[in-house]
């Protein structure tokens, strides 16, 4: 499966930068502020359970199972805590692929690639079959080639170079490494044959089969076709490149490949696809394999985006206004014809429906400037260049606006009418409750959210009470619950008394509070 970075290839969506990678679960567990900081990231390995994200300031990190040593971290723990890979910190990344071991490729701007992960075939391309622990340049055969997109097999591999050079290396049982033999690869060999003369743009792999689109939009094929996902018209393994007749006369402009299927995308925005249909996977309504490319969706709007990849039987398409279809195994249901989601992106398709839930392509947030209205509205809390008011607690200030506070609490709705002496006032003083508590109470309007140790929550859910915020006061109240301990039981306990709060012994034996 390759992941090309969304601003390398022309048809890629806009929207991939508002894809929300935390939908992925192994992204759950980074903060708030880590996740801020992710400009490229993907989800890989058999259980999608294996994450290596790039940051704004290019520096890699990994986190999962680590299977194969394919988090590159020179160990084989498996870690939830991200781990950062030193020897990549600079490289700005173009492409980056995984394959079924999983092993990893990853090609930087600079046209360096390199190679970690499993090995039992020479899928790294080292010569050798020892599992590569952590990230290696691989340059044998590629002296002065300028790397410019990967794309991996289950356990082949390919790369693409600046001067549209195709090289292929690694298991090869079935002529997917297109040398005209079935012996395994241990080093990148260029594929020529029939692509001698030609200038290939893009790659693309199934699980033992390879493909390529020329830069005359021609598609030539390789490898395993027991399903027919060469789409040639036969069933017959290729040990070299052929040319897909049947797609003569049409400018491919995407390629992709599933686990025995595949899709191609023309410059009219039309989408055709062959190969293994066991699932659905082929959108043409039945479940028979296709020896040769077959339009899909014929009846819809122009497509523009295309999805699928060799570890999944999930396919998916965009089109041009924006909707987003889905097909084959979703969720373990074969869906035989493209099905109308309300998702926002193939991607969303991917997480959602995909078994596993694998990234299609590489994530890129690069251009992510855009804010929801919840965003927009948690980073004017306390800005003093937009706000309208001020309140003084303890001699310190917080900057709000009026129009929100009416719209999120009753209390400052009446507060603020014509009638209130604090309506025409600029700076209101608060002196019944303290800085942090009435600070979190104001930033709790903005954000939906608390954040205050157990001892200043009684003080919280005190003004919660008086506020009559019930949802407030039940956050509160779990803080409280939650934060209980046997060393903090007495503090908690004279916070309460100080807070004219009710604490009592629950049937647990912990403490329970409630404002009073």
């Amino acid at each position: 499966m390759h992941l090309k970075a969304p601003n390398f290839y022309e048809f890629s969506s806009i929207n991939v930068a508002m894809v929300d990678v935390s939908k992925w679960p192994l992204f759950t567990l980074l903060s708030a502020q880590e996740l801020a900081s992710i400009r490229h990231a993907c989800i890989f390995g058999t259980s999608a359970n294996e994450a290596i994200f790039i940051t704004h300031d290019d520096e890699v990190y990994v986190l999962g199972l680590n299977c194969s040593n394919c988090l590159g971290t020179g160990d084989s723990q498996s870690t939830i805590v991200p781990k950062k890979l030193d020897c990549l910190t600079g490289k700005k990344l173009v492409s980056l692929s995984y394959g079924s071991g999983p092993h990893v490729l990853l090609a930087t701007e600079e046209g360096e690639l390199y190679v970690w992960g499993h090995n039992g075939y020479s899928q790294l391309g080292n010569g050798t079959t020892n599992q590569g622990v952590s990230p290696v340049l691989l340059s044998t055969n590629l002296q002065n080639k300028r790397v410019t997109e990967v794309a991996c097999g289950s356990h082949h591999s390919l790369a693409l170079t600046l001067e549209g050079e195709v090289f292929a290396w690694g298991y090869n049982n079935c002529g997917q490494v297109g040398s005209g033999s079935t012996a395994n690869q241990p080093t990148p060999r260029k594929v020529s044959n029939c692509l001698q003369s030609k200038v290939m743009v893009s790659i693309a792999c199934g699980q033992t089969s390879s493909m390529a689109v020329a830069d005359n939009g021609e598609v030539y094929g390789w490898g395993y076709n027991g399903n027919g996902q060469l789409g040639l018209g036969n069933n017959g393994n290729q040990l070299t490149p052929c040319r897909l007749i049947a797609l003569q006369g049409f400018c491919v402009v995407q390629i992709a490949s599933g686990y025995a299927h595949s899709l191609a995308l023309t410059d009219e925005g039309l989408l055709y696809a062959w190969g293994a249909n066991t699932y659905g996977q082929l959108g043409t309504g039945n479940k028979s394999n296709q020896l040769s490319p077959v339009q899909v969706m014929a009846e819809k709007e122009r497509i523009v985006e295309i999805a699928a990849c060799h570890s999944t039987h999930t396919s998916a398409a965009k089109t041009q206004s924006g909707q987003v279809f889905m097909w084959g195994q979703c969720r373990g249901q074969p869906i035989v014809l493209p099905h109308l989601t309300h998702l926002a992106s193939t991607d969303d398709v991917f997480t959602c429906f995909a078994t596993p839930s694998v990234m299609w392509r590489m994530l890129s947030m690069e251009h992510d400037d855009f804010l929801t209205v919840a965003q927009s509205l948690q980073k004017e809390f306390d800005n003093p260049e937009t706000s309208d008011l001020k309140f003084s607690i303890d001699g310190k200030y917080i900057h709000v606006h009026k129009a929100v506070l009416k719209i999120r609490c009753e209390h400052f709705r009446s507060m603020f009418q014509s009638h209130w002496n604090e309506d025409m006032k600029e700076v209101i003083e608060i002196d019944q409750f303290s800085y942090p508590v009435y600070r979190s109470f104001l930033e709790f309007l903005y954000t939906d959210s608390v954040d205050l140790p157990p001892e200043d929550a009684i003080g919280l859910l005190d003004l919660a009470t008086s506020y009559c915020e019930n949802r407030l006061k039940k956050l509160c109240q779990h803080i409280i619950k939650r934060g209980i301990t046997v060393e903090n039981g007495f503090s908690l306990l004279s916070a309460a008394i100080r807070y004219d709060a009710e604490v009592t012994l629950n049937h647990a034996g912990g403490l329970a509070c409630q404002s009073t």
